[in-house]
């Protein structure tokens, strides 16, 4: 099982995550968010992950497509994760630069899987907790029920998010056991704020699960 730690914003998070064997970093560029990140910090980070075995990741939730594209060649980035309503055409327009894509899905009920036959051209799907009115499209620390992906039929790879934390994860392993899973406010001291204690205290339970 892989793991995704989203919202990163800093380097000594960044080399705390590669040395804990985290394998990939979001880097959200949302600036309704509290872990919205500027260009020119993302570009810093980038460039150190480049001399790290950890994978950066550009996050966005329905950015102009001409944004979009101007950071991914800005950051030289290899993946985006779609958190908004973007369609087909647009992850097409994506896909031709190269990158590979991770595409959330918020679910609330089984009826929401039905949405991932709307992607054919994504590389991941990322299945989050739904948010309600005036909430954020992600880290909002809920979880939706994790058994409604039981039996789910995808040829694609899954990362589940929301909620996720050291008090969960054994649960997630044993019973949910998907291809990755992605924290953000789990292993947050508070809201936007990492913590290397925590995100070392996460993998070492997660090791040991």
């Amino acid at each position: 099982m892989i793991i995704k730690i989203c919202g990163i914003q800093n380097q000594d998070t960044l080399v705390c995550c590669e040395k804990n064997n985290v394998n990939f970093f979001g880097m959200i560029f949302y600036p309704k968010s509290p872990r919205n990140i500027s260009i020119e910090n993302a570009i810093i980070l980038q460039n150190k992950s480049q001399n790290l075995n950890i994978n950066g990741v550009g996050v966005f939730v329905n950015r102009n497509i001409n944004e979009i594209q101007k950071i991914i060649e800005i950051l030289k980035l290899n993946f985006v994760q779609l958190h908004g309503s973007e369609d087909e055409a647009y992850i097409n327009t994506i896909k031709n630069m190269g990158v590979k894509i991770i595409k959330a899905i918020s679910i609330n009920s089984k009826d929401d899987l039905r949405k991932i036959k709307d992607y054919n051209n994504i590389d991941y799907f990322l299945f989050d907790y739904k948010p309600i009115k005036n909430e954020l499209p992600g880290g909002n620390a809920k979880s939706f029920d994790w058994n409604i992906l039981k039996n789910l039929q995808t040829d694609k790879p899954w990362f589940l998010s929301g909620g996720i934390n050291i008090n969960n994860i054994q649960h997630i392993i044993d019973n949910i056991n998907p291809f990755g899973v992605d924290l953000s406010s789990g292993v947050e001291k508070e809201l936007g704020i990492k913590d290397n204690r925590i995100i070392n205290n996460f993998i070492e339970k997660f090791k040991n699960a």
